[in-house]
């Protein structure tokens, strides 16, 4: 990495400080020492480097004399008071040194390079991780729904393909985590009344211990063929208490509070483990749901960074193809680029092209091929570059770079087709209406797809049970 030469009398930005500070500590890194990269909440940069365990090089004799007035120069404002220090010189350089949130410079992955980044949100997009099992073995394979922009048919898809599972034979449970735009919980109850709690009554008495015999989860009326699934739904909004005003709002203002000993994020995955609990507890065969859709807020917010980053085995994300669409998943893919976590989210994401226009003017077919393109472009962020043997000049078979008419690709988008009978549906007072033919329509390719991908669970073959 080189530097940009300064304009004079510019000032630097917050976007041209990263580069700028990861190019000084690759030089410092060159001389043979292991460097932290540490930005605080306002984008200033303090490089550490590592002397706790062997004296540094001769080059690197009086690091702060040498570096420290050319990061300020460089960074500007967005040097640190001291921005490069040895790790001797710190109080607490083990906790800072050895902080399970510093990753490795994504351009030096076995480089000495490596980066902690504090914010004041959305740290949870750089920390990726799978549910994992549980204690007997047994899995809860959990899908999150996301869409960038609001509007493109999330909670509906949500509410057919829970219904589809359902008919399958499975135990399907929809959690409503669109706490500022509740809506899935009414769509899925089927003329079943909800129960007087939701998630955000959970999260708000949970947060004072007070949570113990809440009744937030409900099964619904729908009656899935063959008779073996169920579909059960808890909520963002309960129905509430006769006479109790519900104060949703004022619910709201205090859901995102961290209290001792949990964040938000453990928090939401308390609340989502304790709404897969109540299936078990309430239902009459005393089992976990096989599979719990969540219905994730739109847009770069907290708890769809939660949902997609931690909570979800598989997320579908759900778009249409324009520019507004790409701007916004290039964006989110770059911080998971820049934050190393690409190789751990890819495998989780998987395209969806939603209302899918079909006409004279803008067949179906071009129209999924300009998605497909436009969504390879921005997944090339997520990919592996070829890498070439330089003496076979075969491409690595190890790297992670599908091609763009790869189907099972994480950008490859599962169609869901635009149907106007959809428009203005008023799907709570219409029973039955995802049997309508032109429902069925619409998901005609939607359903098996997400299906396989829902129970061909990525942690055991035999899927979900």
């Amino acid at each position: 990495m080189t530097l940009a030469s300064e304009p004079a009398g510019r000032p630097v930005r917050f976007a041209e400080a990263r580069p700028r500070a990861l190019a000084l500590a690759h030089e410092i890194a060159d001389a043979g020492v292991d460097v932290l990269v540490v930005r605080d909440v306002l984008g200033r940069f303090t490089l550490i480097v590592d002397d706790r365990t062997r004296p540094l090089p001769p080059a690197l004799e009086d690091p702060e004399a040498g570096y420290g007035p050319r990061l300020v120069r460089e960074l500007g404002r967005y040097a640190a008071d001291r921005p490069l220090m040895a790790a001797s010189g710190l109080f607490s350089a083990d906790g800072l040194l050895g902080s399970e949130r510093a990753v490795k410079d994504p351009e030096r992955p076995g480089g000495r390079v490596r980066i902690l980044d504090n914010t004041v949100v959305g740290e949870d997009w750089a920390q990726v991780s799978t549910p994992a099992p549980e204690a007997d073995g047994s899995r809860t394979h959990r899908t999150a729904l996301y869409g960038f922009k609001g509007g493109v048919g999330r909670s509906t898809a949500t509410a057919v393909l829970a219904r589809h599972l359902a008919d399958q034979g499975h135990i399907v449970l929809v959690v409503d985590l669109d706490l500022e735009s509740p809506g899935v919980g009414p769509l899925v109850a089927e003329g079943t009344e909800l129960p007087a709690h939701g998630v955000i009554d959970l999260l708000v008495e949970s947060a004072v211990g007070n949570a113990e015999g809440l009744d937030h989860v409900v099964r619904t009326g729908y009656a899935p063929r063959g008779g073996r699934g169920e579909l059960w739904v808890s909520p963002a909004r309960g129905r509430g208490a006769p006479g109790v005003p519900y104060a949703y709002v004022e619910k709201l203002n205090r859901a995102y509070a961290d209290v001792p000993g949990a964040d938000f994020a453990d928090r939401l995955e308390q609340a989502v483990r304790a709404c897969e609990e109540a299936v078990a507890r309430d239902g009459e065969s005393g089992r976990r749901p096989d599979v719990v859709l969540l219905d994730s807020r739109a847009g770069i917010h907290d708890i769809a960074a939660v949902i997609i980053s931690r909570l979800c085995d598989l997320a579908l994300l759900f778009g249409t193809d324009n520019a507004q669409t790409w701007e916004g998943y290039g964006d989110l893919f770059e911080a998971w680029l820049t934050s190393g976590q690409a190789p751990a989210v890819r495998d989780k994401l998987r395209m969806v092209a939603s209302m899918v226009p079909d006409s004279p003017l803008r067949p179906q077919g071009a129209y999924l091929q300009s998605f497909r393109e436009h969504a390879w472009e921005c997944f090339a962020l997520l990919y592996d570059d070829d890498v070439v043997d330089p003496e076979t000049n075969a491409l690595d078979p190890d790297t992670f770079s599908p091609f763009l008419e790869d189907e099972s690709a994480p950008h490859h988008p599962i169609p869901i087709l635009f149907e106007p009978g959809l428009v203005g549906l008023d799907a709570v007072t219409a029973p039955g209406w995802q049997d309508r033919a032109f429902v069925q329509a619409a998901y005609r390719d939607f359903l098996p797809t997400a299906t396989l991908l829902i129970t061909a669970d990525p942690q055991n073959s035999e899927g979900p049970r």
